[in-house]
């Protein structure tokens, strides 16, 4: 999984976590290649590094030519079996759907000392990984024109040729960007990459899971999670010149969020009683300024060591840390204000209601009281 810098926040708790992506992280490369999201344990893991390589399709002629074409700016697709098996590559129109997003060429043929000459095999994954770094990264965020957001949706990878190509004496490496899901494949995308919100991905529905390492994925809802969303909010609306502060967001995302909260579960009432919190994301600077202005509503139930494990979604019967929601104290209801003509009618003024009982919230946890402990790498 990779790691994000938006802090999670919530009132009347405020839980700090690095909760990567909400949606994807771990991504497999793209076409034919063992992709370097496979990094060893030898290699300091980079930004979103890759972790799983792909089983490929066997190479077709018909591939040559739109690989050793492809050029910066173009867009590459495939299709993806369900054995995870690659076929049917070729350039399309980045307005429609497309894998990935060519930003430079690489000739490793040019390489020193002969490292890919005419007998040499194809790099491993750990050399991959380096390559990424040296030859891949700095041209791509280049091409971008620095709206990338390392800890966002987009990763840089690279694409090599396939083994037969490679074999031929091809050593055409291509750099780029895609948008991988949590099983790690290049997702379906459309539009120039630079031009879309840079934000991991979440929707009202889907609930995310936290391992032991902090590494984030979505899960069912059935299945143990921390966080179930309720809501996504397009920040830049709001901010649409400046980087808004944490405090700013903050602001204005707390109502927003506690409404959804509200709205999710249907009603204040049922809120209430689930005894669960509302949730949200800020986005740090260096995210926003990369490209990443979407935020997300959740529900969480805090413990002292940052998330309780919640079973099955909010809006039906879930669980607690394996218990339901505990009951709670009756909230007692505001009576039904006197009518208005009570007066003119003549008749007796009804009793002044009674002063409501005191709700009991949640322990609050002022911010410039209990700072949040600092922020938790999540993976890979």
């Amino acid at each position: 999984m990779g790691n994000i810098n938006d802090t999670f926040r919530s009132q009347p708790a405020v839980v700090t976590a690095l909760v990567a992506a909400l949606v994807g992280a771990a991504a497999t490369g793209a076409y034919d290649y063992v992709s370097i999201r496979a990094v060893e344990e030898s290699v300091t893991p980079v930004d979103n590094a890759p972790r799983h390589p792909v089983e490929l399709a066997a190479p077709t002629t018909k591939n040559i030519p739109v690989f050793s074409d492809a050029q910066p700016g173009d867009c590459l697709t495939w299709d993806v079996g369900a054995d995870a098996t690659v076929s049917n590559f070729h350039k399309t129109d980045c307005a429609k759907d497309h894998r990935f997003e060519v930003s430079s060429r690489e000739n490793l043929a040019a390489f020193p000392a002969s490292e890919f000459g005419p007998e040499a095999e194809p790099p491993s994954i750990t050399r991959q990984a380096q390559l990424r770094e040296q030859l891949c990264k700095q041209p791509t965020i280049d091409y971008l024109k620095g709206t990338w957001d390392p800890n966002g949706r987009y990763i840089i990878a690279p694409i090599l040729p396939q083994p037969a190509f490679w074999k031929a004496g091809d050593r055409t490496m291509l750099c780029g960007v895609q948008a991988p899901n949590d099983q790690g494949i290049p997702q379906l995308t459309r539009g120039k990459a630079a031009e879309q919100d840079q934000s991991r991905a979440a929707y009202p529905g889907q609930c995310i899971a936290v391992d032991r390492a902090n590494a984030t994925k979505i899960v069912d809802c059935q299945a143990d999670h921390a966080l179930e969303i309720t809501q996504v909010v397009d920040l830049k609306q709001q901010f649409p010149e400046t980087t808004p502060t944490v405090d700013e967001q903050d602001e204005y995302l707390k109502p927003i969020c506690q409404q959804a909260a509200q709205d999710y579960v249907g009603g204040d009432d049922n809120l209430y009683n689930s005894t669960l919190e509302s949730f949200w994301t800020v986005i740090q600077p260096r995210s926003w300024e990369g490209g990443s202005h979407t935020a997300k509503c959740a529900l969480i139930k805090s413990s002292e060591d940052g998330f309780a494990t919640l079973n099955g979604s909010a809006k039906g019967e879930f669980t607690i840390n394996g218990a339901p929601p505990p009951p709670q104290p009756p909230r007692r209801p505001l009576r039904n204000p006197p009518p208005e003509d009570a007066a003119e009618d003549n008749q007796p003024a009804p009793e002044a209601p009674e002063a409501p009982a005191p709700q009991v919230p949640a322990p609050e946890l002022a911010d410039n009281e209990n700072p949040p402990p600092p922020p938790l790498p999540l993976g890979p």
